[in-house]
This record gives structure tokens, sequence and C-alpha cells, in this order.
């Protein structure tokens, strides 16, 4: 909300004070104030002029010698190059030694032989916004009107001397979208009065009425939920014309382009109230009537941009009974339009759900001043007010009679806010000592009426104006804003507290990431939408879940919710790749959205994956060792690292060969549980064919369910004595058939050989034609020990015999001599 100072000094005395310090009280209230602005560019002695003759330059075409009064007893000559300029016009003029915008400097010159003493100026040269005037204005100078005196700072007509404050308002602060609002709240932080437009008092002042409204025109309204209260007046004789220079002023300086004395005036009172207003020609209106309903499904309107709008029966419409004549609260339609035509206005002025009216703005894409307050709910008890306001003005600046009466229908009954206020809870919740006539000046400051309720105790009658007040603790809080957050005292809370701490899924979230960080990963946050066709590429876990399209997407690349991590991490992959950086180790920690049904009928689920991506090479070439390339067991190290930290127990790699994966170098993840082994993730190299599309080197991935990671971690730290008693090493090689996994071997050997197995590594594994075909031999490292004795050698054979011969009837293993 831009609020002008000048404007803003007209309802409250802000002597004494600068737009600035204003600004600085208003932000340490609460009411943020991003900028203030200067309209003064650096405009100095510039005046009005009036242009007494045109004269074409004797020895230039495009040039015009004029004379113009400027009010200073003699006349200035001044050759100017404006297409526009003319004798009888109003102009603005910048004497000799005035300095423009961009410090120019206007100095006595020659022009063609032709003395020049000034120049007549543009808006553009004066430092204004120009696309807010009409387009022949922007293309020459800058015409006043007629009744501008001669001579007189153009500062002052063209209110360049302000200062606009550009108020940063959060969304419950809704009444500080008006200059009323704004007055309101200077007022109650200055400690002074408020002086209100009689909008009714100017209304009688304008004239008196010749005919009853009622007579002319009717108002119903079918959506009562939509429309609590609409309001009309009838307005006739008007006549379409500019608005008096004030007027637009005070609109640009709001950043709102003029358009006409009619459409000027409802804008200029939707900056005053809060409360927008839309004029219909009256004409246009079938019968005079205004019903207001929700739309028909597929019903049409042309809106006042041109555009032709398909409705939705959720949208509200102002209609005349037989055909739309507006999108109600959002933008009139074109078949009402007020044109230079016009004579006779319908003004209206309602109370629309803010709710109603967000929807439709937003599904249209139809946003403006006038949405933005019926969104955030305008003041019930400004909708006549304003309407009268507005009507008085068009009977002043539009020349129109204002019939007698106002038209309206009421369909709910606004119910004023009582809220009990005790001073000793004001007190504790602010740690201060104040009294109750403090707070009741407060109160006072704020224009809230109040009854005295018991001892220090008062119900307050908040204003409908404050819609965001509903309880106590909103008026402690406007005690506490104007009482001044500096004053507040700084004290210890009191009570029992409870220290905060993460829950079991939080902490091993960031235990994941702490651990794949200090393995040298590095963490990335791709789009949860991918391409619908890089399902294909990567089923990953969930082949059978169905692609759930976007609504409205940002692209065809980002048009469906991802399934996968790995398809967005590969993308990461190849950009890197293009950007010659090869070596690459990442991991993302992110939701994947599963679902059967190919048409949602519920929500689908999301599912936590961790994903990780190694390609390149796992140590780059110097003098003292070759280059290295990642491969299979560099992922699988990382991951066991972490399962282990984590404490899991029965994590098992089972070969595979799922789709996108490389056959011969991929692995299924099962953890044991109650119920069976559960499939949980995969880990391998990409499939050549995939790596050749996306045009990668060998690249290893792993995609795993973190729901089952956190289930079946543990939730403490297991701790080990330091070992007192010495360990009995065996070692043996057993040879078993290729298809035998090496990891089934392990488990079996872990089942026989119980808690006195303290570690068992793989340190070989050997094929060759002396074995046999589709033979091979693996060796294993076991190391026994007993945590409270030394164990006999006795013990470690007959228990490692126990584990030989079970490898021998379970794999048909030979032990190796």
């Amino acid at each position: 909300m831009k609020v002008s100072y000048k404007w803003l000094s007209e309802y409250v005395d802000v002597s004494g004070f600068t737009a600035e310090e204003l600004a600085e009280k208003l932000t340490r209230s609460g009411i943020e104030v991003d900028t203030v602005e200067d309209l003064n560019k650096g405009v100095t002695q510039v005046v009005v002029g009036y242009v007494k003759s045109r004269e074409k330059h004797p020895d230039a075409d495009k040039l015009s010698v004029c004379i113009l009064d400027v009010g200073q007893g003699e006349d200035l000559q001044i050759v100017c190059g404006a297409k526009n300029v003319d004798a009888g016009q109003k102009v603005p003029v910048a004497l000799v030694g005035a300095v423009l915008p961009g410090g120019l400097e206007i100095k006595r010159a020659k022009l063609r032989g032709m003395e020049s003493q000034g120049m007549i100026c543009s808006a553009k040269e004066l430092g204004l916004n120009d696309k807010l005037l009409p387009k022949e204005i922007q293309e020459g100078i800058l015409v006043l009107p007629q009744d501008t005196e001669i001579g007189r700072s153009i500062l002052e007509v063209l209110d360049i001397d302000d200062k606009i404050l550009d108020f940063d308002l959060t969304p419950n602060r809704s009444d500080c979208l008006s200059m009323l609002g704004a007055a309101y709240e200077i007022a109650a932080i200055l400690g002074r009065g408020i002086k209100l437009p009689d909008s009714e008092q100017t209304l009688r002042a304008s004239g008196g009425a010749v005919v009853q409204a009622a007579d002319r025109i009717s108002v119903s309204i079918t959506a009562a939920e939509q429309c609590s209260h609409y309001a009309a007046r009838l307005i006739e004789g008007v006549q379409i014309g500019t608005s008096p220079l004030w007027l637009q002023n005070r609109l640009m300086g709001a950043g709102i382009r003029p358009i006409n004395n009619i459409v000027d005036i409802t804008n200029f009172v939707m900056l005053e109230y809060g409360q927008p207003l839309h004029a219909f020609d009256a004409d246009n209106l079938e019968n005079g009537h205004i019903d207001v309903r929700l739309a028909e499904p597929g019903e049409k309107l042309v809106t006042l941009d041109g555009a032709e709008r398909t409705l939705e029966p959720h949208m509200l419409l102002i209609t005349d009974g037989t055909k739309p004549v507006a999108l109600a609260g959002v933008m009139g339609g074109a078949n009402s339009e007020v044109t230079e035509g016009t004579t006779r206005i319908l003004l209206e002025s309602a109370k629309f759900a803010g709710s109603s009216v967000r929807k439709a703005s937003r599904q249209l894409g139809l946003r403006s001043e006038a949405s933005l307050r019926f969104e955030k709910e305008v003041n019930p008890e400004a909708v006549l007010p304003a309407l009268n306001r507005a009507a008085a003005l068009m009977a002043q600046y539009a020349n129109g009679t204002v019939a007698e009466g106002i038209v309206e229908a009421v369909a709910g009954e606004h119910k004023p806010v009582l809220i009990q206020l005790a001073l000793s809870k004001v007190n504790t919740y602010l740690g201060t000592e104040l009294s109750l006539s403090e707070m009741q000046e407060t109160l006072d400051r704020l224009h809230f009426t109040y009854d005295n309720e018991g001892e220090n105790t008062l119900l307050v009658h908040v204003p409908s104006r404050r819609g965001d007040i509903t309880r106590d603790v909103d008026l402690i809080e406007e005690v506490a804003r104007l009482y001044g957050y500096d004053n507040l005292p700084t004290t210890l809370m009191t009570g029992v507290t409870t220290p905060g701490s993460l829950n079991k899924e939080q902490a091993i979230r960031r235990i994941t990431r702490n651990l794949l960080t200090q393995s040298g990963l590095h963490e990335v946050i791709t789009y949860s939408f991918t391409h619908p066709a890089q399902k294909a590429d990567f089923p990953g876990l969930y082949p059978q879940s169905q692609p759930i399209a976007l609504a409205m997407p940002m692209s065809e690349e980002r048009s469906t919710l991802r399934t996968s991590l790995m398809p967005n991490l590969l993308e990461v992959v190849s950009y890197n790749r293009n950007r010659s950086t090869s070596d690459l180790a990442i991991f993302e920690m992110g939701n994947v959205f599963v679902t059967d049904e190919e048409t949602l009928t519920d929500l689908p689920q999301e599912k936590l994956l961790l994903s990780i991506v190694l390609a390149g090479k796992r140590r780059q070439a110097h003098w003292g060792q070759k280059s290295e390339n990642i491969d299979f067991y560099d992922l699988k190290g990382i991951f066991d690292r972490l399962i282990d930290y984590l404490g899991i127990k029965g994590l098992v790699y089972e070969s595979a060969q799922p789709e996108g994966f490389h056959p011969g170098r991929t692995a299924e993840l099962y953890l044991n549980s109650e119920d069976g082994n559960k499939l949980i993730g995969r880990i391998g190299q990409l499939h050549p064919a995939l790596q050749q599309r996306r045009d990668l080197e060998d690249t290893y991935v792993l995609e795993v369910e973190m729901e089952s990671i956190i289930a079946a971690a543990g939730s403490e730290i297991d701790y080990k004595l330091l070992p007192r008693y010495p360990a009995i090493g065996r070692d043996m090689a057993v040879v078993v058939g290729q298809a035998v996994a090496v990891g089934h071997m392990e488990s079996t050997i872990r089942e026989i050989a119980g808690s006195l197995l303290e570690s068992l590594q793989v340190f070989d594994i050997f094929t060759g034609e002396r074995l046999g075909a589709d033979r091979k031999s693996v060796a294993f490292a076991l190391l026994y020990r007993h945590p409270e004795r030394t164990l006999l050698d006795e013990e470690v054979t007959e228990l490692h015999g126990s584990v030989v011969r079970a490898l021998e009837e379970k794999f048909a293993a030979e032990l190796r001599k």
C-alpha cells in the first residue's frame, strides 16, 4: 500500500514529524515501511505558464517559437520541439536557472538563431511516471487544466512536493489497505485525533434529488453465502470527462492510472476507505435490476480487458437478471462498461466473501486492487459511507444528479466483536505494571470503545475495520505495540520447560546426512517433478506405480510427480559431465509419490527414499600411484558403514537383474524380519544401454527405502569393552559351485559359530581350471574370542569343525587341504 504523506495529513495532524520519522514509528509499532519515496526527483524553479502564441520557427520545420506568460510581469520566448504545443495551453515551464531530474540545469540559449528563455517540460522531464498518463501526453509536453493558476510552482500543482510511504503489510493488517486505515494507525501512534470525510454532508451539499432511486433500480441477492450486503445508488445526467488534477495526482501517487472522472472517483474512494466500488452504465442493465448469484456451468463473460472468460459454478456474478455484467469483486463486464456516451450510473458497493473472490481471481489469473482488498475481507461498516462519498464526488466532478435513497439487499448481519480484557492478564503477558488508566488510554488512542466490567476489567467493542482482532491476546498485542516493544521489560520465562529433541526419524535422517558427507558425498536437492518418459528408463523400486500428472505443469520436462529419485540425479550427473566434472559422489534424501490408480481418488503415498550415485574415479593418478575407477564395492562400503553405524542387523545382498541395472553387477537389499525377508532397495551399476543413452561412463547407484532403515535402526548406541582375553584365529578355504552366494555362506558361518565369532572376513576368491568347471574357491578368516575367559584350543577346534560341516552339508562345499 502506497500512502501519500500529504494526503494522510488531511485526516490526521502529522505536523512535527517528517515522512521518514513516521516510517520509523510505524515500523517500530509493527507496520513495516519498506521505502519512503520522494516524488520530487530534483525539480526546482518550474512554474505554470500560459502559451499566448505559437509560431513556426523560421529556420526549423520541427521547432516552434512560443510566447509565454509565467506570472512574472514579462513574457518569455521559448523554442519548443514538442508536436502538441499550442496557443492557449497551460504548461509547466522551467525557468532559466531551474534544475530538472538528473541534474539538468536550464540556461538561456539560442536555437537556430532564436533566443529561448527556458523550457516547456514533459511529464517524464519532471520525473513523473509517464506510463500512468495517456499516450498522447507521454509523447509530448504536459498540458495542464485551464483553471490552473499561472505562475504557481509545479511542485504544488502536481503534488510533487510529497513523499510516499510504501507499507509492507502482513495479511492480518488489511485495515491499512486504505488511507483512513493508515490514518487510524498514525493517529494511534502519535496520540492525535482523526478527521473523517463527512460523505453524507457532502452528498447533501451536492444538490437536491429529483427522483427516488428505488423507482429506477432494484437489487437482490441469490448467493447469500458469498454476498452478505449489496448496496447501490443511481446518479443521472453525468458527463464523462477528465478528473480534476488533484484527483489524478492522488491516483498516480498510489500507482494507479487515471482513466475518466467516474472510474477515477471509484478508485479514489477505494484507496480512501479500502472499499472497492464499481460503476455500471445503468442504461445497459435490464430494467435497472441487479442480482448477485453464482455462475452457471460453462457460462461466459467478456471482461473489461476484452477477454472472454469461461466461468465455473463457484464464481460469484453480478447480473441484471438475464445476463452477467461483472465478476464480483474481480472485474467488470464489457457489456456494462462506462463509456464516453454514458449518462446514467448505477454505483455498486458490496461485501463479498473473501474466499469466493480469492478462488475466482486466482483461477482466472485476474488480480486487481479491488480483488486484493476483497480477498482479505473489507470493512462491512464502510459499504455505505464509501458509496455515499463516491456519489457525492460524482455529483461534484461529473455534474451528476444523485437519486434519493440507497437501494440495498442484506443477506447477513455483521456481528459486533466484544472482548473481555483483564488488566492482570495484560501485565502477566507483557511483564509490565500498567495501570487501568494507561490501558484505557491505549484503547482510546486506537479509537476502541469499552465498558467497565468489574475491577480492572474492560469489555472492549472492536470496530469492524479491525477484523484481525478476535481474542484478548490480540488486544494485548495492540497494547504492546503502542506501549512500545522497546519499552517492554526483559523478564525470564516462568513455568515448566521441556528440552527440545529430535524424534527417531529426524535423528536418523541427520545421522545419514552426516555420515554420507563425511564419506565424501555431496547432497543435492532435485525437483519433485519429472518427465513421464523417465519411468521407462528407470522404473525404480515401484515399477507398478502409475504416473501422477500435474494439473498445471511448469513444462513437459516437469509434468509428473517422481516415483524414483534416480532419473533427476542422473540429470545432475549429465549436467556436470557436460561441464567437465566427471568424478561425482552425490546423494539425495527425498519423497517419491506412489499410487496404483490411473485416476486419483485418494492422495498418493509419499515414500522417503535415499539415493546415492557414484561415477568417475576413486582417485586421480600422481607419481606414486595410478588412477582408479569407482566400482561396486565403493558404493557398498559407503552403505555398509551407514548400516553398521545405525546398528542394523540382518541386511542381505541378493544377486538380481532388475530393469535399468547391469545384469551381473547388481544386488537387491533385503532386511530379515519376523515376516521374512523384505525388499528395501537396490544397488549396482546402471545398465550399459542406459549409460549409453545418457552418455555416461560406468555409474553406480543405490536406492533404498528410508522408512525400513529408520524402523530397523537401533535407538541407542551399543558399547563394547576392550578385549581382555586373547583371540584364536582360523583360516579356511572351501570349494563351492559358482552359483553359491558368498553372503549365504557368511550367514551360515555366523549362525553356527554364534557369539564366540568376533569377526569374519573373505580374503580370497579363486577360480581356475584345476578346480573344475563352474567351481570357485572362497577363503575365510575367522577370529574367535570369549569376552570373560581364555578360550581353549580344543573348544575352537570343535566349533570350527561344526562350521566346516555345516558348509559341506548346506552348500556341498569341499575343504581345500
